[in-house]
């Protein structure tokens, strides 16, 4: 207790001095310097080309104006597809758009007053389609789906009618916060998070086992510096270099890609700090229960590839198993791909921002208690 309450100068100069030893020790390293720049760079160019998505259990909502016989059945046989696992009937417009805005549904249809009552004249009516565009390739896909149902519709509903127009429904397509649908403004983002991600928790999980392999661990421990101290000495250059990447990341994406930027970069850089913060956690867990760096990368390695498969990112959460969803809300970067999309492509308010926030922070809490705990442990 009484080391706990040393002078507040003393402390903070004895965690300076660590915090400058890390970064040195970082940036003295000419492999260290290239291990941080390239790679993340080289993946952030390839994985935005390369990345792809597959589309299922997808859910839709409807904004029917009409009540008519041939709108009804161009329902029942969406509702009928086995992609569609949610349909949603809304009674107004703003229903439509509150459901798109929160991703309730990722595409809607709205069917227009007369919509049955041109078909049946024998004249093209139309119909709205209206997608998200924060899940561009998702989105293209669902497109696709939509229009072999329409095709079918017409060949099977219409032709057996009587009807006889080459084109019965004139299809008015808009979308959300991407008005291109262009797949590479949902990749950047995304790759973003992916790559700070993965950068925290590497710079952290492997800065104890590198000073137990050189030897220089044994020189900590005798130090003045408590175990906390320790560990706030290796959480900062962390948080600072991963910030630095993720702004160097976004810079390329910006002027590279040409990303739009519609929000707020006080709210992105708070929200990322909180996202970091947890990482850095796991990081420091994993390096204070591993001996050697490798066995910190392959703790990491552990930890990456599930929580990619669980992100949401690759697939879908919907498309996975209902008792496997929740446990998705346990990984931060879920919650900090709902931000950086949203506050990119959207403008999200702040409200909405601090309902994904606090969970990372709750995140974060545990894993930097759980890394602290367990690297006191280890020094007993």
């Amino acid at each position: 207790m009484i080391a706990f309450f040393q002078p507040y100068s003393l402390i903070w100069t004895r965690i300076n001095a660590l915090i400058i030893k890390e970064i040195l020790a970082v940036w003295r390293d000419k492999k260290s310097r290239l291990m941080l720049i390239a790679p993340p760079l080289i993946q952030l160019i390839i994985l935005s080309h390369a990345a792809t998505l597959d589309v299922y259990n997808i859910s839709l909502g409807i904004y029917n104006e009409d009540q008519g016989w041939y709108s009804h059945e161009m329902i029942q046989r969406i509702k009928g597809s086995p992609y569609f696992k949610n349909v949603y009937e809304f009674r107004n417009p703003k229903d439509v758009v509150r459901a798109i805005n929160t991703q309730q549904v990722i595409v809607s249809l709205q069917f227009q007053s007369n919509f049955s009552r041109l078909i049946a004249a024998g004249e093209t009516a139309q119909l709205q389609m209206t997608l998200d565009g924060r899940k561009s390739n998702a989105s293209q896909i669902v497109t696709g789906y939509l229009n072999t149902i329409i095709q079918d519709f017409n060949r099977d509903i219409l032709t057996y009618q009587g009807v006889r127009l080459p084109e019965p429904l004139d299809i008015e397509y808009r979308s959300f916060f991407n008005p291109n649908i262009e797949y590479i403004l949902f990749t950047v983002p995304s790759l973003v998070a992916i790559l700070s991600m993965m950068l925290a928790q590497m710079v952290t999980a492997l800065s104890v086992s590198r000073e137990r392999e050189n030897g220089t661990f044994d020189q900590l421990l005798v130090s003045p510096l408590q175990p906390w101290q320790i560990l706030i000495g290796k959480m900062i250059p962390a948080m600072i270099i991963s910030i630095g990447e993720s702004t160097l990341l976004m810079v390329v994406g910006l002027f590279l890609f040409e990303i739009p930027f519609e929000g707020s970069l006080l709210l992105l850089y708070s929200s990322m700090i909180v996202f970091l913060l947890a990482m850095v956690g796991v990081g420091l867990f994993i390096s204070a229960i591993s001996h050697t760096q490798q066995q910190s990368i392959l703790g990491s390695f552990v930890f990456m590839t599930p929580t990619m498969l669980l992100s949401g990112y690759a697939t879908p959460i919907e498309n996975m198993p209902h008792w496997l969803q929740p446990f998705t809300n346990l990984l931060p970067i879920k919650h900090f791909f709902i931000i950086i999309k949203g506050i990119f492509l959207k403008n999200i308010p702040a409200y909405e921002v601090w309902v994904h926030t606090w969970p990372m922070a709750l995140i974060a809490i545990f894993t930097l208690s759980l890394a602290g705990w367990m690297f006191k442990r280890r020094l007993e």
